[in-house]
């Protein structure tokens, strides 16, 4: 039987200003990367979005980036090396402190924009920003693009890790993300997003916007929750994985 594990981005409001459909995709998803705070987020937001995580079950992971709330942790920033991991690390401690008061537990950790492509081309700089999250947590599950550099680093420390593809973004040839400035870079019909994820998982493989098929473990699939379709992307990809005899649960992690 083959499982797959769906994930989605949370917790990325901010005060007044409302980003994304958490409660609805949380009736959706299987396991939740919520924001810590730098790159988008706020105490009291990281609190609601533990509480209703709990409520329904949803594993609960860390989600941190860049500190750059007006860029939305989508601009690179030079951090590297123990400052990197310093800032991991800091925001891993306020995603478990949150989730201890909400009865929950942080059991993985998901790197955000620019931060997550940066080490997806570079195993070097992804290892830094997982050695500070392992200092804190030694079993904590790593998601990482799926045959990146993230991968790459992940195997190296020998911690758990689970492999992520993405339902609504395009793909380069070394299985890195196309920019999103780029023409097609994201997907917004949730026909396609659906049947391209089925293909995926069945084929156990990335399929590059040129067809190519990068061999990838595929544990977990992102449905971003920002986007005016996010809802409708989740809807359709969960109804299309179980159409298809794939049963969704939250991945274990691998070594």
């Amino acid at each position: 039987m083959t499982t797959v594990d769906l994930n989605a981005d949370m917790g990325e409001s901010y005060g007044p200003w409302t980003m994304g459909q958490d409660r609805d995709l949380l009736g959706v998803i299987t396991s939740a990367n919520i924001a810590c705070g730098m790159h988008a987020g706020d105490w009291d937001v990281m609190a609601a979005t533990m509480d209703t995580a709990v409520a329904n079950g949803t594993g609960i992971g860390a989600h941190p980036g860049f500190p750059d709330l007006q860029g939305f942790g989508r601009r690179r920033m030079q951090i590297g090396g123990a400052s990197l991991g310093n800032l991991v690390a800091y925001q891993l401690g306020a995603a478990q402190a949150m989730a201890d008061a909400a009865g929950g537990k942080v059991r993985h950790l998901k790197l955000h924009g620019a931060l997550a492509n940066m080490c997806a081309e570079d195993a070097t700089l992804a290892r830094a920003a997982y050695e500070g999250a392992l200092r804190v947590d030694p079993e904590i599950i790593v998601m990482v693009l799926a045959a990146t550099g993230q991968q790459e680093a992940a195997e190296a420390l020998g911690c758990r890790w689970a492999g992520e593809i993405f339902a609504d973004r395009a793909y380069n040839d070394d299985a890195t993300l196309v920019d999103r400035s780029l023409p097609g870079a994201v997907i917004h019909d949730p026909d396609l997003a659906a049947s391209r994820m089925v293909e995926m998982v069945r084929a156990g493989a990335i399929i590059t916007e040129s067809g190519k098929h990068i061999p990838a473990a595929v544990d977990t699939i992102c449905l971003h929750g920002d986007g005016k379709t996010a809802l409708l992307i989740a809807r359709a990809v969960r109804a299309a994985l179980q159409a298809a005899g794939v049963t969704l649960e939250m991945f274990s992690g691998r070594r």
